[in-house]
């Protein structure tokens, strides 16, 4: 809980004492906590995970508890979300417990391909729509709130896939890189790309780790392969 809550804490001393824009800090966050996700469940498995979720999940709820104007809060909640700023911060973060759980009891330790797809490709996404995207398009969503992306926020959704596909492939002893598997890994990064670009606002958190999982676990098996 200690853990999660520096995250957050660093996020918010981004955004108040350095500037940053949410688009910014808000992905500092989730970089923070899947990349801690990969590392618990590498180590220690889903039981611990499961614990670290939900020790996350009382400082999120806190951040919401404080409200506008606390640094936990605004680091998370962007300002083009309003009037529904507290909802999107919620609903993607249930959208993250549900992904990930969802990945760990279908493919097991292959959740990770997810995290890693969630916590770098998507991460990195809105940060760079923010500075560099000038092509936006518009998405779905179930609030009445207009939500964009950017083909340049897509396009990097593509280039961190590549890596992040081929790290936790690594990182699962079920799964193995062969010469033939290794060449699916940037039509996988392209699917993710795709998913991502059409997945309701706030629900990516859910779509980009189950579905990576999903094709992981039938692309890079060692028993297919």
């Amino acid at each position: 809980m200690l853990w999660a809550y520096l995250c957050l804490y660093f996020a918010g001393y981004l955004k108040r004492n350095k500037g940053l824009k949410t688009g910014y800090t808000r992905k500092v966050f989730h970089f923070l906590i899947f990349s801690s996700a990969v590392l618990v469940q590498s180590v220690w498995g889903t039981p611990i995970l499961c614990l670290f979720g939900g020790m996350t999940t009382l400082v999120v709820f806190y951040a919401v508890f404080r409200g506008e104007g606390h640094p936990l809060y605004e680091a998370m909640a962007r300002e083009k979300d309003t009037p529904h700023r507290t909802h999107y911060i919620i609903v993607p973060y249930f959208a993250t417990l549900l992904g990930g759980l969802t990945s760990n009891i279908l493919f097991g330790g292959v959740a990770i391909v997810g995290y890693l797809v969630a916590g770098l490709a998507d991460a990195i996404a809105e940060p760079v729509g923010t500075r560099f995207g000038r092509h936006t398009y518009r998405v779905p969503s179930f609030r009445r709130v207009r939500s964009t992306r950017s083909l340049e926020g897509s396009a990097s959704v593509f280039l961190a896939c590549l890596p992040a596909i081929a790290l936790g492939v690594l990182l699962c002893p079920e799964l193995a890189l062969t010469s033939g598997s290794l060449l699916t890994v940037p039509l996988l990064a392209a699917a993710c790309t795709v998913l991502e670009a059409v997945s309701p606002h706030g629900w990516d958190n859910a779509t980009m780790q189950i579905m990576p999982a999903f094709l992981a676990s039938i692309i890079f098996s060692i028993n297919v392969a």
